[in-house]
């Protein structure tokens, strides 16, 4: 696995403060992140598409989220010379690998959710 690091560099660490992984796993695990990075595993898409795709997201926050994710190498912007113009978004082969993880992480959220909404009300009851 390559670190990108510098012989003698410290090995990626996400406990240790000035990690840059912690910046990286950031990105990928933020709200938008997550279901940017889902959206994607499944089609590329474009930006009004995906916009409409994760409810709720700003169109700031989404172009600030596939920003970052392409800066990062996990999202491929493809500006075709159009009239009007299209950008599609896709996942690169990177993009692919942390979408698989990020998105099984959601779906798993999804189907324990009854779960976690049991173990909320017990813990608040036992509290009042």
């Amino acid at each position: 696995m390559s670190t990108g690091a510098g012989a003698g560099a410290p090995l990626p660490d996400v406990n240790r403060a000035d990690c840059p992984s912690r910046g990286v796993l950031e990105h990928v695990t933020s709200r938008w992140g997550v279901l940017v990075l889902s959206a994607l595993l499944h089609r590329s898409y474009r930006f009004s598409e995906l916009r409409r795709h994760v409810g709720g997201v700003s169109e700031k926050m989404l172009a600030q989220t596939l920003q970052t994710l392409e800066r990062d190498g996990f999202v491929h912007r493809a500006a075709r010379p159009v009239i009007p113009p299209r950008v599609d978004y896709s996942l690169t082969p990177l993009g692919r690998e942390v979408a698989e993880q990020v998105s099984g992480l959601a779906r798993w959220v999804e189907g324990r959710l009854d779960d976690v909404l049991t173990a909320r009300q017990a813990y608040d009851g036992a509290r009042d």
